[in-house]
């Protein structure tokens, strides 16, 4: 479909590229993938023709549409959210007007054997074919599905697309592309502005595609999930497999070994070459055997290997402070900006220790709730801090508060105390900031540059209550890896706001999902939220509450065995199992206590004696809505126990 043949690319006296040849082909899944600089973007914009290689061609055929989605774009707000999407089948309409003409044309001639009839026949059936792959009288439909899958709500249609933050316009242009449907996808980080439900619709729209994808991305799941191809780019040149992301980068390690092997070979065949050279050079007797090694040397294709990978690198946070055990307690806490109400009645108890997710779609209030924790937001409700409770937050204006004056190596420097202070060049080449980079002023750096500066500040301070709002947006993979494993041995409690799945994936035991204005509470990890999440989503189709929890037994049995399940897995089942007997034990006391209540009531109301207070028929009715409540949630978290004691058992 597209071939790529030997480009180059050179920036001064640099080259980016080193005759780079690989071909898209029909139905590929490709994940592009690279250190920060390797040059992915670059190459997308090549493949757009926004940018022109040094040398090489880039083979398009002609009926071969591309669409192609940057991280950043400029975006116009003259339209309502539906108007603006429907710009995407601007194609479509074009075609709609054609085939009303030549029908038109069609209908009003009277001789059917002239040429003209005739190519209009042919010409007709060629449009309506178009019409159709395109999505003909069902674009509607399909606009409506596709909004609706990247989080948009039908009362958002007829917004004007200036009222939706740079986030949700983003999506907006997504939509657009994917509505379209080109041969091929160019995407570049698309995940960046899309919360977990709607990635995972762009999965499954991706896996389903009948085009092309060339994908750009730093989520490993969202990598695996799409992908079936994966090429990297590394120090000018490409490495193509046909295979998944954690199946590529395991099948490099194992390559590792044999080039790095091959390449000690070949420099110590090197080195002993010029030896003889240099030993040799002014024997009148040996001029033939060093003019011979000269050539020899001059046509030997050197071998490259990477940079040590800064990715094995281990770095803690300091040893956490002591606090109290409850380290958050939240008691009917509500938030409204003006006649906006974004949480309303939110109770949650965090304890020392936990590693809890924030997870929802955007504008569902989780950053709101993070500000209220840190009491920076005036809010309905109680909100208590536990005793000694000392919070390090990262959050994505975090990097406004930079020492903009000072060069990056003194921002770090300034509070690197002990033994980390000998690491400092090590810790920032991991984050990405290598060479001469360190001696930059803080004032001159991007953005994202300055967000990874202020992530290594905030490791390197001794706090024990971590609060981060997408820490991962600017970091690649092995920032990523070593954030976690940091986060991971951090013997303090740590809440994420985070749509990255594969980050989440073994740091947190602890989801709350927001939704609705609330909060609620999910025990154990994020895969086995989104398995219960699917699991849901069938109750609610199919109604049948007690087959679907057979189903779901057999599911996750089949996922997991006693074989598969490490120490770590199993301590943290026994914890989850802990905490939900804890649960079901408080919410049996709560029905308890209710149907006491109503006992009185019922006392009361079977009495002889008069009521004067009229108000206590509708506090009779409230009670008997309150207990069908709790004993819904008592059957929900009860049925969760039990899953959770099966896979146990396993």
């Amino acid at each position: 479909m597209i071939s790529i043949d030997k480009i180059n690319l050179s920036f001064g006296g640099f080259e980016l590229f080193k005759e780079i040849s690989f071909l898209i082909n029909p139905k590929d899944r490709i994940g592009l993938i690279g250190k920060n600089g390797a040059g992915k973007t670059t190459l997308l914009k090549i493949l757009t023709g926004k940018e022109n290689p040094t040398s090489g061609s880039i083979g398009i055929p002609k009926d071969t549409s591309v669409g192609y989605l940057p991280q950043q774009m400029k975006i116009t707000d003259t339209r309502s959210l539906k108007d603006e999407t429907v710009q995407a089948f601007e194609e479509l309409i074009h075609l709609e007007k054609k085939i009303n003409q030549i029908n038109k044309e069609i209908a009003e001639s009277e001789d059917y054997h002239t040429e003209k009839y005739l190519k209009n026949l042919d010409y007709i059936t060629e449009l309506n074919e178009r019409y159709n792959l395109l999505g003909g009288e069902n674009y509607e439909a399909e606009l409506e599905k596709t909004l609706l899958g990247l989080g948009f709500e039908r009362t958002d249609f007829t917004r004007h697309t200036s009222e939706f933050s740079g986030g949700w316009r983003m999506r907006v242009e997504l939509a657009k592309l994917l509505l379209q449907k080109p041969d091929v996808f160019l995407l570049d980080e698309p995940t960046n502005h899309l919360d977990i439900e709607s990635i995972q619709w762009l999965e499954d729209f991706l896996k389903n595609y009948k085009g092309a994808v060339v994908l750009v991305s730093h989520d490993k799941a969202f990598l695996n999930a799409v992908c079936n191809r994966t090429i990297e780019i590394s120090l000018g040149k490409i490495t193509d497999q046909k295979m998944n992301y954690s199946n590529f980068i395991t099948w490099k390690e194992e390559q590792k070994e044999i080039q790095l092997a091959a390449y000690r070979n070949q420099q110590k065949m090197i080195e002993e070459t010029e030896k003889f050279i240099e030993r040799f050079r002014y024997k009148a007797t040996k001029a033939v055997q060093v003019q011979s090694r000269i050539k020899h040397l001059d046509k030997i294709d050197r071998l490259e290997i990477e940079e040590e990978d800064n990715s094995s690198l281990k770095i803690n946070f300091p040893p956490a402070p002591r606090s109290g055990k409850v380290v958050v307690s939240a008691k009917a806490v509500g938030k409204s900006y003006d006649d906006l109400l974004v949480l309303k009645d939110i109770d949650l108890t965090i304890e020392n220790g936990e590693k809890v997710a924030f997870i929802g779609r955007n504008g569902e209030g989780k950053t709101t709730l993070s500000r209220i924790i840190m009491n920076e937001l005036k809010h309905e409700g109680k909100m208590i801090l536990g005793h000694n409770v000392k919070i390090g937050y990262f959050a994505q204006n975090q990097a406004q508060l930079l020492n903009e004056n000072l060069t990056i190596f003194e921002t770090i420097d300034e509070i690197a105390v002990g033994d980390i202070r000998t690491k400092i060049r090590d810790i920032l080449a991991a984050f990405l900031f290598r060479g001469e980079d360190i001696d930059k002023k803080v004032k001159v750096l991007s953005g994202g540059e300055k967000s990874r500066l202020a992530m290594i500040r905030l490791m390197l301070e001794p706090v024990n209550f971590l609060i981060l709002d997408e820490p991962t947006n600017h970091l690649d993979m092995r920032s990523k890896e070593i954030l976690k494993n940091a986060l991971i041995n951090f013997d303090g409690t740590v809440v994420v706001v985070s749509h990255d799945r594969d980050f989440l994936d073994g740091l947190v035991n602890c989801i709350y999902e927001f939704r609705d204005k609330k909060a609620k509470q999910h025990l154990g990890g994020i895969f086995d939220f989104l398995q219960r999440k699917k699991i849901e989503s069938l109750k609610e189709l199919e109604a049948k509450k007690a087959s679907n929890s057979t189903n779901r037994a057999i599911k996750q049995k089949a996922q997991i065995s006693s074989n598969t399940l490490s120490f770590e897995q199993k301590k943290d089942i026994s914890r989850t199992i802990s905490k939900l007997e804890k649960l079901v034990v408080k919410t049996e006391e709560e029905i308890a206590s209710i149907e006491n209540e109503i006992e009185e009531m019922d006392k009361l109301l079977s009495s002889t004696k008069t009521i004067v207070d009229s108000s206590v028929f509708s506090k009779y009715d409230v009670l008997k809505e309150q207990l069908n409540q709790t004993m819904e949630n008592w059957e929900t978290q009860h049925e969760e126990l039990e899953d959770w004691k099966t896979k146990k058992t396993w």
